[in-house]
């Protein structure tokens, strides 16, 4: 297992550095950089002021040879300023990194939670009227826009019958009820969005596992339906949907841009969209390699999870 790990620290790295090289040169090929846009915004800056400017910054470098120098910084620890809000840009990400853990995971938790059982209560019942019931629902919500999801909601629960605030985030110092009012109804939201598609991957998998030999056996061994369910068929149609979930995990770090714009939730998605626009390269840069590592971890624990549905994987 010590070889097997000490092989993904390998790999871990070498896309991490792919990464921040290939994005730092994308966001460096965009028109404009930060100078320009503070020339837009004060109509005093002369042209000697922005050479000035982009020679301080080192802007009027080569692209590469301003990721080297950005990459030598990041292996010290030093991950630079965020331009647009003059904070380092770890104090600037770590927060709404807390924020988006937060409402992701608990729409997750929840989505898992209701999905794999439904999944599984549809898969044994196929073609009857709960399985088109069920499917019917998962259409529905993986079919509608979460833009329009969220603002439906927001005009039901929020403006309507007025039990739920519109947006924002509750203070530190509110009460755990009141921060759960706030949350309600962007987890909702990201809680229906994701129903429809898991609900339906275990689906799939358990009615493929149900067609197997050795269900049958147990079948003909006299066992109920729910210990044929939860014994032997659960485990093994949860292997091809833990990779689903695996690709899945790396969005509650990079943030569900769509849901915490409409909902105002100060968290990862909003905050890279927006270092993207300002052209500000170390918290845009910072954000996404954030969102690439959260997912190659997701895969690795989707590898421990693998061994632990099914013997006869090995990590080795």
């Amino acid at each position: 297992m010590s070889r097997y790990f000490a092989s993904r620290a390998v790999e871990i790295v070498v896309v991490l550095a792919l990464m921040s090289l290939v994005v730092y040169l994308l966001i460096g090929l965009m028109p404009g950089d930060p100078i320009d846009m503070m020339i837009s915004g004060d109509s005093k800056m002369t042209s000697e002021d922005a050479a000035r400017l982009r020679a301080l910054y080192e802007l009027d470098k080569p692209l590469l040879q301003r990721y080297l120098a950005w990459a030598w910084q990041a292996l010290q620890g030093n991950f630079g300023y965020s331009r647009s809000l003059s904070q380092p840009v770890l104090e600037v990400l770590w927060p709404r990194l807390i924020n988006t853990l937060i409402l992701e995971g608990v729409a997750f938790a929840v989505a898992i939670a209701i999905a794999l059982p439904l999944g599984m209560w549809a898969a044994a019942r196929p073609r009857s009227n709960v399985d088109y019931l069920i499917n019917l629902v998962c259409f529905g919500g993986f079919s509608l826009p979460i833009f329009w999801l969220g603002l439906l909601l927001i005009a039901l629960f929020a403006v309507t019958l007025g039990w739920l605030p519109a947006g924002g985030m509750a203070d530190t110092s509110a009460s755990f009820g009141e921060r759960l009012r706030y949350l309600a109804l962007p987890v909702m939201t990201l809680t229906i969005a994701q129903l429809g598609a898991y609900t339906r991957f275990m689906r799939g998998a358990m009615i493929e596992v149900l067609r197997q030999d050795f269900i049958r056996t147990a079948q003909a061994k006299g066992l109920g339906e729910w210990a044929v369910l939860s014994r032997h068929a659960f485990r093994n149609a949860l292997v091809p949907v833990l990779t689903i979930l695996a690709l899945h995990f790396g969005a509650l770090f990079s943030g569900a841009l769509i849901t915490e714009t409409v909902f105002a939730w100060p968290g990862m998605g909003n905050a890279i969209y927006h270092a993207i626009l300002d052209n500000d390269y170390n918290l845009a840069l910072m954000g996404l390699l954030l969102a690439t590592l959260a997912t190659i971890v997701g895969n690795v624990l989707a590898d421990l999870a693998y061994v632990w549905a099914d013997p006869r994987v090995t990590l080795t």
